[in-house]
């Protein structure tokens, strides 16, 4: 198997342990603070891709430290907006839909921060994804809600992280201040896995000491809550955000953004099956919106899958 097919099939999973995970901390942040929840959730699962990644995270230089703590950061800030979405959202299948917008918002990030061309699809598709955007957060007047805010920040800040995350799983060429172009190492998967996760668990654990109480959680532990967050730290994150950046470094021609638009899909009918979750119309028409612009927006990668899908078969 060609190693962007290997890198298709590794993402179409990380779509399923996404929408899974969705799950996990739902339930999780009903019995404990959200930020806390992420803090104990990312530290844990870095300590655990640690004990394997341990002989290579010894041979990390001081520049590619820097270089995940970078991808940490960012990743740190957008975890904590998604997280409060999650808590003080009252619709997961919606909150999935917004936070997609990241895969339109990719290519405009990577051409204002990276000069990287913008292909005329995500033009297209923004008007569409803007649309189904407003039917979702208008549907109350003029007054969109605090989870949809926090999750379009989110979508926003993730676009970011994935730019940043792609760029430093690959060899790329980095022009520097003089002019001078010179190739940039890619760091492995397993080490800026590791690292990144610590360094989201670190923000979110320093932004939960100062606003969110400890005591009470600790005092109210249950064994449920526990089962919730251990599957959470391994199957939710470990294991999916290590599966996708190692899809991500197998190749720059996967068809990654585009088989990533379907962890909404998965979310909103697990969703549907495990808290029973319905959408009135205008939700429902919404959410259609931000997908048909998803697909707009990296039609040509939809195209080039289908075909990669069908070949075989004929």
């Amino acid at each position: 198997m060609q190693n962007a097919h290997k890198a298709d099939l590794l993402l179409l999973i990380v779509t399923l342990l996404a929408a899974i995970s969705w799950m996990f901390s739902k339930e999780a942040v009903l019995s404990m603070p959200p930020l806390l929840f992420m803090a104990v959730r990312f530290l844990l699962a870095s300590a655990i891709l640690s004990l394997v990644a341990w002989p290579q995270l010894r041979l990390l230089s001081k520049a590619q430290l820097l270089r995940c703590i970078r991808v940490g950061l960012v990743f740190g800030i957008a975890m904590s907006c998604w997280v409060m979405g999650l808590a003080v959202g009252s619709h997961v299948g919606e909150g999935a839909f917004l936070t997609s917008l990241g895969v339109v918002l990719v290519p405009i990030i990577g051409r204002l921060l990276f000069a990287e061309p913008v292909p005329t699809s995500t033009w297209l598709a923004l008007p569409v994804a803007v649309a189904g955007l407003a039917m979702l957060s208008l549907q109350h007047g003029l007054n969109p809600q605090p989870g949809q805010l926090f999750f379009v920040a989110a979508a926003t800040i993730f676009a970011l992280y994935f730019n940043l995350n792609t760029r430093a799983a690959n060899t790329i060429a980095v022009t520097g201040r003089n002019g001078q172009t010179h190739e940039q190492a890619r760091i492995p998967a397993l080490v800026l896995t590791s690292v990144v996760l610590a360094v989201v668990g670190g923000v979110t654990g320093a932004l939960s000491a100062v606003f969110e109480p400890w005591r009470t959680t600790w005092q109210q532990v249950t064994p449920m809550l526990l089962v919730w967050v251990i599957l959470s730290a391994t199957v939710g994150t470990a294991v999916r955000f290590l599966v996708q950046t190692y899809a991500q470094s197998l190749s720059l021609q996967s068809h990654a953004v585009v088989i990533m638009v379907l962890e909404p899909v998965w979310t909103a009918l697990i969703a549907a099956a495990w808290f029973d979750e319905t959408m009135n119309p205008t939700q429902l028409a919404g959410c259609v919106l931000i997908f048909i612009s998803l697909l707009v927006n990296r039609h040509r990668f939809v195209r080039d899958l289908l075909k990669s899908l069908i070949k075989p078969i004929s």
